[in-house]
């Protein structure tokens, strides 16, 4: 049986000479604590030692992978023949015996074999010693380092970088042209403009009919819904527009073509972007979309410098302007930058948007540090995050309306104390019905000196004799600051008869042949009420 065994210096197989050792494992890792007895077990068999940094990065590649490189396809068959190989990793054992046809093995014996070598590794083969060892495995690592993040074919995002720029360049020339048609065109059939909003739609009708003469003659259902159609026939014929020549028209249609053109290329650059963003940055792109995910890359720079970022730095990444002058004045910092245009922080409620644009922020992070760091180059991570987002958005909205039916939770609330509440039974007794009985009428009340002595000293009444047709009462009422003097009827306030209702100082009064009631009142003012 052999052993394959991987070194930053090349590979090597090893002899197992006591197979019958490999029964006990837990016995084995004691025969490597001496290189003696650790060349009792193994031997080193071949050693196929790498030309160059560039091979040996390939190899372990190829490792990583779980597929033989080259040069140990070519070093397996001259020195395996027939016999049974012992492997570290089971997908490399199948794919050496699928192409070689060599039987592996993958086992705790072998595992523990590997590690009891490891310890050993100098000492089983001659010529490589420690000090060299030791800056193959930092240099190695080194460049297996960079290639991955820098050197890979699916992580070069400087093509998301240009697309995005030019992207963003072509919508602005597409509108300033289309506004120029439309300003060109106006001079001659101004009522198209209002008929057809679309800038593309706009272009297209322009094109194929030229002079507004021509639109009664000509099918525009190609280009324009019928209920437009039919709206633009009908304006072309009261158009109030200037004539024009056929060079212009001529020009104006050249102008039409160069905007059905860049619109053609966006609308294809689009595509091209979006299918790089999906393999570049897939989580990234499940969370906020390819159009924000390329602006984000572009204005970190990178792929590798967007990860270095935290999250709060990803949520204001466009903001910095802002952000600095909120600093500078000692203003509140913004919430949200490039982030903000976002499909779930533009579903979000406007006093929701700061939390959702936050937990947004620190997912898109790390699904950012997955996209460039990760070996996984599907979209799992950004699905998953994204689906707890959204729950997390409705748990807002539904704690929103909780609140407005009562409560935090949505349900209702009993107060802590309740005097009518029955003790140890937990249930409350019926409402108290109203009882008109229970008016204050002037004649029953007390004045403010009895009110605040009743506990004590009731304050005798004074009664004094009055004319037949003036009878009056030496009660006073104080109620919400306004003074009463009580009076029998009939009687007069300022030259008034007050037999019926009548609103005085913002109080209400009403006589009847019980007396005078009060009703309501508002205000502080002291008024008073005596037989003149």
């Amino acid at each position: 049986m052999l052993v394959l065994f991987e070194t930053p210096a090349g590979f090597a197989l090893f002899k197992v000479l006591d197979e019958g050792k490999l029964n006990k494992v837990e016995d084995l890792s004691k025969e490597f604590l001496a290189p003696d007895s650790a060349r009792k077990v193994v031997s080193l068999k071949a050693f196929s030692k790498f030309e160059n940094t560039a091979e040996a990065l390939e190899a372990a590649t190829k490792l990583l992978e779980s597929a033989p490189s080259k040069g140990l396809r070519k070093f397996l068959r001259a020195h395996c023949d027939g016999e049974t190989l012992g492997v570290a990793d089971s997908k490399l054992g199948n794919a050496i015996k699928e192409k070689l046809k060599i039987d592996c093995v993958h086992n705790n014996a072998v595992m523990e074999l590997l590690r009891g070598v490891r310890t050993q590794l100098t000492e089983l083969i001659s010529g490589l010693g420690a000090q060299d060892l030791a800056p193959m495995s930092l240099g190695l690592s080194h460049s297996l380092s960079r290639y991955k993040l820098k050197f890979s074919a699916d992580k070069v995002d400087t093509m998301i970088v240009q697309a995005i720029g030019l992207l963003d360049d072509l919508d602005k020339e597409l509108n300033t042209y289309a506004m120029r048609v439309r300003e060109w065109y106006g001079w001659h059939f101004p009522e198209l403009t209002k008929i057809i909003q679309d800038n593309i739609m706009y272009a297209k009708a322009v094109k194929l009919m030229g002079d507004r003469a021509n639109a009664a003659k000509l099918d525009f259902s190609e280009v324009l819904p019928e209920e437009v159609e039919t709206e633009l026939k009908e304006a072309a014929v009261i158009s109030m527009g200037t004539e024009i020549s056929d060079l212009d028209l001529m020009n104006i249609k050249d102008l039409c073509d160069q905007v059905l053109n860049l619109s053609e290329y966006r609308a294809q650059l689009y595509d091209y972007l979006k299918s790089r963003m999906n393999t570049v940055a897939p989580n990234l792109t499940a969370l906020v979309g390819e159009l924000v995910g390329a602006r984000l890359i572009a204005h970190g720079g990178s792929l590798i410098n967007l990860a270095k970022q935290p999250g709060s730095t990803v949520q204001i990444l466009g903001a910095e302007k802002a952000l600095f002058r909120a600093l500078k004045t000692k203003h509140s910092t913004p919430k949200y930058g490039l982030i903000y245009h976002a499909s779930l922080v533009g579903q979000a409620a406007p006093k929701h948007k700061g939390k959702i644009s936050r937990s947004l922020a620190a997912k898109a992070a790390l699904a950012i540090r997955c996209d460039a760091l990760g070996d996984d180059q599907d979209n799992s991570m950004g699905l998953e995050n994204r689906a707890k987002l959204e729950a997390r958005l409705r748990a807002l909205e539904g704690k929103e309306l909780g609140r407005s039916a009562g409560s935090a939770k949505g349900k209702p609330k009993i107060e802590v104390y309740d005097k009518d509440r029955k003790k140890g039974a937990g249930l409350i007794t019926p409402a108290k019905t109203y009882n008109p009985a229970a008016d204050s009428v002037l004649s029953q009340i007390t004045n403010t000196a009895a009110l605040n002595e009743q506990d004590t000293v009731p304050k005798k009444k004074k009664v004094e004799a009055e004319p037949p047709q003036m009878e009056k009462a030496a009660e006073t009422l104080v109620m919400f600051g306004v003074q009463i003097s009580e009076c029998s009827i009939p009687f007069k306030i300022l030259g008034q008869n007050v037999l019926f209702r009548q609103k005085l100082h913002a109080a209400y009064f009403i006589a009847d042949t019980q007396g005078v009631r009060f009703l309501t009142a508002a205000g502080n003012s002291t008024l008073k009420i005596d037989d003149k």
